[in-house]
Parts: C-alpha cells; structure tokens; sequence
C-alpha cells in the first residue's frame, strides 16, 4: 500500500459517510509531482542549478534560434508573474545564462536571448534530465506507462489545458 491507500483508510474509517475516492487520484497525483520533483532537483543540483533556472533557461532553447523571448512569452511559457520572471531573468543573467537585448524596431521591448554559455549547460543539463525522466519512468511497464500517459492526457484536455500562445520565429 502506497502513502495515499493508508490516508484512504483512515479516512474511510474516520468519515465512512465521506466519499474519499478522489483523493485516492488527485493526492496521488499531488503527492507524485512531489517525489517526482525530488528526483529532478537532485539531477539540477548535480549541475549546480534549480529548477527554475533550467526551466527558463530550457524554454529558451526550445523556442529555437535565435533562442530568445520577451519576458511575457517567458511568463505564458512558464506559468509565472512578471515579477517573478524579472528575478529569474536577473538572476540568470547575472550567471552568464541570459542577456536582455532591446528590440531592433521598437526599443520599448526587451528580448531574454539565451547565451553561449547558456545554450551549452542548458544541453548538458538537458542530457542528463533526460536519462531521469526515463530512469523514473521505466519502472513502469509499457502497459502501466501508457495508461498512465493516457489517462494524463486525458485529464489535462478535460481541464481544458491547451499549449502558451506560440511565439514568433
């Protein structure tokens, strides 16, 4: 029995008139983010970065050359305030990741463009989070693993999760 199954049973004793059998899904998918974000910080440490940091720094790099955004892309991309981006990108930049380069044609914007030295540990890093996403993943089986890629999927269409507006090339 995993933690979630015991918390089940003591509220089904506890509160037997209570239908708990929500929390056998949503506090396993809560608890699961947590062990699972455990193991990738682990990974992150081991490349003396946080989360955060290879967040921004991955989502630059998956925007493709020239490997930058505006800080409100950054917050639609990641799901943050724009105070919490400016600290990131501060922060990022003052690592040697990140600069922040002025639009061309309209200088009131500003761009987060990702730089050499972040492009190369942003693929180091990527390299390795790779190998234990799929380290934690094999310990399913096919069978599970699809069912549960299914089911995720599943849910997230339901709660009408749709992609960041695409920004431009």
């Amino acid at each position: 029995m995993d933690a979630v199954g015991y918390f089940v049973e003591q509220w089904a004793h506890e509160r037997p008139e209570l239908d708990v059998s929500p929390m056998a899904t949503i506090g396993r998918l809560s608890r699961m983010a947590a062990v699972v974000q455990t193991k990738l910080d682990a990974v992150f440490a081991e490349h003396d970065l946080q989360s955060w940091e290879f967040d921004v720094l991955a989502s630059l790099r998956r925007s493709g050359e020239p490997y930058s955004l505006t800080a409100g892309e950054l917050d639609r991309t990641m799901m943050i305030t724009s105070g919490t981006t400016t600290h990131r990108i501060t922060r990022l930049e003052a690592r040697g990741f990140v600069e922040r380069v002025r639009d061309e044609d309209d200088r009131r914007v500003v761009h987060v463009r990702l730089t050499d030295e972040g492009r190369r540990v942003c693929d180091v890093v990527q390299d390795a989070h790779m190998a234990n996403e799929r380290a934690i993943l094999d310990l399913l089986g096919p069978a599970d693993l699809e069912r549960l890629r299914s089911g995720l999927e599943a849910l997230a269409e339901a709660l009408g999760d749709v992609p960041p507006a695409h920004p431009r090339r």
